[in-house]
C-alpha cells in the first residue's frame, strides 16, 4: 500500500481550510485516513500551519511520502530542511 501525506479538505463553501492527513494514495481527498497529523488555514494572514513534527517524522520514516503542495508547506513550518 502507497501511503502519502497530502492535504484533506473542510471548512465551508469558500471558506477552505486544510487538514494534513496520512491515507492511501489511491482513496479519494477527503476519504478516511489513516492519521490526522496537523491542520493548515490559508485564509488568516499570516497563515497558519500547524503540525505535529514528531508524527510526520514518524510516517516519513516508516515510507509515507508527502505531496509537492506538503513538502511545501512543511519546509516553510521548518519539519524539512530547505532544498538549497
Amino acid at each position: 500500500m502507497a501511503v502519502r501525506i497530502r492535504l484533506s479538505r473542510v471548512g465551508a463553501t469558500k471558506q477552505p481550510t486544510y487538514r494534513f492527513v496520512v491515507s492511501d494514495s489511491r482513496a479519494a481527498r477527503d476519504s478516511r485516513s489513516l492519521d490526522t497529523i496537523g491542520h493548515y488555514n490559508p485564509r488568516m494572514d499570516p497563515v497558519e500551519i500547524t503540525v505535529d513534527a514528531e508524527k510526520a517524522n514518524k510516517w516519513m520514516s516508516q515510507g509515507a511520502k508527502p505531496t509537492d503542495t506538503v513538502e511545501r508547506l512543511f519546509r516553510k513550518a521548518g519539519i524539512l530542511p530547505d532544498a538549497s
